[in-house]
């Protein structure tokens, strides 16, 4: 009888012992399983701590159960179904993504979103988060970040969550929880069980980082006291720029945002930041919202024009010179308020270049155009086994900073 000793891994080998066999043995056809390779840190020059904002809530026709597209894509009155020019899908945005609308929690869409992230120097990611309960859309987001999360560390970037307290009265109308800050209590203690201690989960002076949109609902000091009285670590809480007065001392700091004009973020640096224990900037390409010709709500009323990547030169600029510990890009994906640092049909690679620029990589390669080849060779080839594996051996290459032989994996691909 065959006895088979499989799959013994050390380091960059796989020895495969085979006991007993018989001469006529042919062995197996199965494809060469991808080298499993650790992630290696990109090398760069500025010491900031680089992270995006990140939007885990976009839904397709056939990731949703009622096989409709998400309210992120269609707002009222878009119909993605509708193709228009150059190939198009109708959406609700000014702005197109190089791969096309898609689903949040699509393992080939965040691969290909981090891969561009690693290699543009970005840090982590700021996940833009909805807690735990089933209201809404809340459960998708909930289930598309932990689809996220769960790649991060493959690729070797970390994360942290920003709590939308303002879920919170949804939550309590639903008749889901007694109270906004009984709420706010179990999203938060989900988030201790299972994000804070991770270890690419961002520490902030040892303690894991929590940023708050607002506070929106839970406005008093006491409120935030009674919510974080449950956690066994209290966080570095970081609320929105002028809000950390609703929290009180339970707030370690601000991050800035983006608003009407870039002498905001002037005034942020200059006058804010000095007083902080904790200051997190932001640097951003624009800001064009759909919400008005989306039937989303009245527009915000503003604009800030990308001025062909000039906005997101002097905003970059603002940051280096404010000396900044924590840098926060706005954003990695809104396209309903036209703030992507995603690649896009209008702006190529543009942005995530001059965010490569300013973090001082120093690899120098071009390598985001063979990370949306792989992007779309996981879906042209979705059904081909062996052209998967390949696939996967180039991210494992890209992932452990050997991109010369990802590409040229990528480029063999037929």
């Amino acid at each position: 009888m065959k006895r088979y000793i499989t799959a013994l891994v050390f380091g960059l080998m796989n020895i495969v012992m085979i006991v007993g066999c018989s001469s006529d043995d042919k062995g197996s056809d199965e494809p060469v399983k991808p080298e499993i390779l650790a992630p290696v840190a990109i090398e760069k020059t500025n010491s900031t701590k680089i992270y995006v904002h990140y939007m885990p809530w976009f839904e397709t026709n056939e990731s949703s159960a009622d096989k409709k597209w998400g309210y992120h894509w269609t707002m009222a009155n878009k119909n993605p179904n509708t193709i228009g020019a150059n190939n198009r899908r109708e959406i609700a945005s000014y702005y197109y993504p190089l791969i096309g609308p898609y689903h949040s929690g699509d393992k080939d869409v965040i691969e290909n979103h981090l891969l561009l992230m690693k290699y543009s120097g970005i840090d982590g990611v700021l996940i833009d988060w909805y807690g735990t309960y089933d209201v809404n859309d809340y459960r998708m987001v909930k289930e598309n970040t932990e689809q996220l999360i769960a790649v991060l560390d493959k690729v070797g970037l970390e994360y942290a969550i920003v709590y939308e307290d303002r879920v919170t009265t949804n939550v309590v109308n639903a008749g889901k929880a007694i109270s906004v800050t009984s709420a706010a209590k179990t999203d938060l203690a989900y988030l201790e069980k299972n994000c804070f201690n991770n270890a690419n989960y961002i520490k902030v002076n040892g303690k894991p980082l929590l940023l708050n949109f607002g506070p929106i609902v839970l406005q008093t000091p006491a409120e935030w006291t009674n919510v974080f009285n449950t956690l066994t670590t209290k966080p570095t809480f970081l609320t929105l720029w002028g809000e950390s007065s609703d929290a009180g001392a339970n707030a370690s700091g601000e991050y800035a945002w983006v608003y009407k004009d870039n002498s905001y973020l002037t005034n942020y640096y200059t006058n804010t930041k000095p007083k902080l224990g904790v200051a997190m900037g932001s640097a951003y390409p624009g800001f064009k919202d759909f919400y008005a010709e989306g039937g989303g709500g009245a527009a915000i009323g503003w604009t800030i024009d990308h001025n062909n990547g000039a906005t997101l030169d002097e905003t970059l600029a603002l940051a280096k010179n404010a000396n900044l510990n924590y840098l926060q890009l706005i954003t990695w994906n809104d396209f309903g308020e036209g703030t992507m640092f995603e690649p896009t049909v209008e702006f190529g690679y543009t942005y995530i270049e001059k965010v490569k620029a300013f973090a001082g990589v120093k690899n120098t390669e071009s390598v985001f155009p063979e990370i949306s080849k792989m992007y779309n060779l996981r879906v042209e080839k979705k059904g081909n086994a062996d052209v998967q594996k390949k696939l996967d051996q180039a991210f494992n290459y890209f992932v452990s900073m050997q991109p010369a032989k990802a590409k040229q994996l990528i480029n063999e691909i037929k």
